[in-house]
């Protein structure tokens, strides 16, 4: 099996779809994979992930010859240049450079930070949206970034679920749409490939696909009103990628296959039926369709291993998404081959359709200084005064009040002046991500004459010492949570204490700068606010809005009130 497979036809054509391409650029395609042997052709599917900008593990991951690297935000600007450009220039088929460029607090500190997708929602201006999708493109492609796995396009209904939530653009299938063809269509001007996720969309079950193949349990009907809908509009608008998730869409498989038992749970990741006959054929899509993470427990709990890895390309997918171990993996795909398990049509297809978008980005035309420019050119292009200005517009925009039952706001030096604060730390699964820091809105307050200390158990807040109780609590959504929920016990500093409320004694403000649901886990509480992200615009500008020196304006793209009647009195 060492030979280049050369004598396969594509069934792709170069002459449609969002990898349309000339037929010169189609010629590189197709020379250079049939000069690639089999096991080339297999590490070509691979994207592996990046973790710390050292050319050492720079060099480690270019050993497997992969057909891209993904990379996190970091914290240093020159180490992240030169990891990326050794990684250009040391390969020999170009290599692809992707990222989760979500916005929000997972955001390169080098780089402007707009707020994440939910954010960005609450702005509720698609002007906005795709000035901050210029953003994205302009600064990525700076740094060398290709394709962006952007934008997620889950429809946020299970409140309690704790990885859809802030990523996506709420709940309503219209303004997520509207939202998505913006940031698409400006992220693709800018030569970032888009990436529409996740297939077949998540966000109905409370489970997290990171840790449990999770389930989209609608019917064929409302699905294809809704994710139908919204995946076909992006199709039809060449949205050029789109990630296969560890999700099940049970109905669709019965549809096909009414007596089926266990395999109406499989995962999409590994579904021909849902690949190949919904996306493809149903849905017309003729782009690049990447797995999610396969070291997902979504994946790993369904298959083992070694059936896995053949199963995902074969299911239709063109690329593997992340590898623990690239040489165990490469081999079980090579195997695979061998066993039949992975068909040689199906190889030949996903590494045309890999080489295709490359062709399509034009990396095989780009000399080095075009992929990556010199490193002082690079940090001229990032956080441009007009990009900062725009990510602090929508910094402001988003902020939104979602009830002041006793109208508390705007506070009151003269009133509220002894402000005690009860916040957590934060927690992110990303790499990069910072550690949460409340120094711009404590700035703030007390340059405006409040005096503002922290929760002390040993000393419990009393109606005579304490004006006013801030909490500021949220988590921004993020893998490996399972579940959300407003930790009293913590915030309290033990079980006991946090069965102790202040809210009836003393004026309290619940402020979440991340999940939009945290009344659920208060509903007593009268005041409360959804910041979305703890960015330090979003902190400036909130308060300015406590105190009244700018309204409010943000448009809850979900219900903060969680269908409960309760929350909202």
């Amino acid at each position: 099996m060492s030979n280049a497979i050369s004598t396969l036809t594509s069934p792709l054509s170069p002459g449609a779809g969002p990898l349309f391409l000339s037929p010169e650029d189609m010629a590189w395609v197709e020379k250079t994979r049939d000069a690639m042997s089999v096991e080339a052709q297999i590490a070509q599917l691979f994207v592996l992930s990046a973790r710390h900008d050292s050319i050492a593990e720079t060099d480690g991951l270019l050993g497997h010859a992969p057909g891209g690297i993904h990379r996190f935000p970091t914290h240093d600007l020159d180490a992240a240049w030169a990891a990326t450009r050794h990684a250009v220039e040391r390969s020999e088929i170009p290599l692809i450079l992707s990222g989760d460029i979500e916005g929000g607090t997972v955001s390169a500190p080098f780089t402007t930070a707009i707020p994440n997708q939910m954010g960005i929602a609450a702005c509720d201006d698609l002007d906005l949206s795709a000035d901050l999708a210029r953003i994205v493109g302009q600064e990525s492609r700076a740094l060398g970034y290709n394709w962006s796995f952007t934008p997620v396009i889950d429809i946020n209904r299970a409140f309690r679920n704790a990885v859809v939530g802030t990523r996506s653009y709420g709940s309503d299938p219209d303004r997520i749409l509207a939202q998505a063809r913006a940031y698409v269509s400006a992220l693709q001007a800018q030569g970032v490939a888009a990436c529409a996720k996740h297939w077949p969309g998540d966000g109905l079950d409370d489970r997290d696909q990171h840790l449990v193949t999770s389930v989209n349990d609608m019917d064929m009907d409302e699905w294809r009103a809704t994710f139908g809908r919204i995946y076909r509009t992006l199709i039809d608008d060449g949205v050029m990628t789109i990630m296969s998730a560890h999700i099940a869409l049970p109905a669709y498989i019965r549809e096909k296959l009414p007596q089926v038992g266990a395999q109406a749970f499989e995962p999409a990741s590994v579904s021909r039926l849902l690949n190949q006959d919904l996306l493809r054929g149903e849905l017309g899509f003729d782009g690049l369709i990447v797995s999610d993470a396969t070291v997902m427990g979504g994946l790993t709990s369904w298959m083992a291993r070694a059936e896995a890895v053949p199963a995902v390309i074969e299911g239709g997918c063109d690329v593997f998404l992340f590898s623990r171990d690239p040489v165990a993996d490469m081999g079980f795909m090579l195997q695979g081959l061998r066993d039949g398990r992975l068909s040689e049509q199906r190889l030949h297809d996903a590494v045309t359709r890999f080489l295709m978008l490359k062709a399509k980005l034009g990396l095989h035309r780009m000399t080095p200084d075009e992929r990556i420019a010199p490193v002082e050119q690079t940090r001229a292009l990032l956080r441009q005064p007009a990009h900062l200005d725009q990510a602090a517009r929508a910094a402001a925009a988003s902020i939104t009040l979602v009830k002041d039952r006793e109208a508390l706001i705007p506070i009151a030096q003269d009133q509220h002046k002894r402000v005690l604060i009860i916040s957590d730390e934060g927690t992110s699964f990303f790499s990069g991500a910072p550690e949460r820091d409340f120094t711009p809105l404590i700035a703030g307050l007390e340059s405006r004459g409040f005096a503002v200390r922290h929760f002390d158990p040993e000393a419990m807040p009393k109606p005579e010492d304490t004006g006013l109780i801030l909490y500021l609590i949220g988590q921004e959504a993020t893998p490996s949570l399972s579940h959300i929920f407003l930790d009293f016990a913590k915030l309290h500093a033990s079980p006991r204490n946090g069965m102790i409320q202040f809210n009836r004694e003393i004026p309290t403000l619940l402020i979440s700068f991340g999940q939009p649901y945290y009344l659920y886990d208060a509903p007593n509480f009268a005041t409360y606010i959804n910041a979305y992200a703890s960015l330090p615009d979003v902190q400036t500008a909130l308060v300015e809005r406590l105190t009244g020196e700018a309204p409010f304006t943000g448009n809850s793209p979900v219900d903060a009130f969680c269908g409960k009647e309760q929350l909202s009195w």
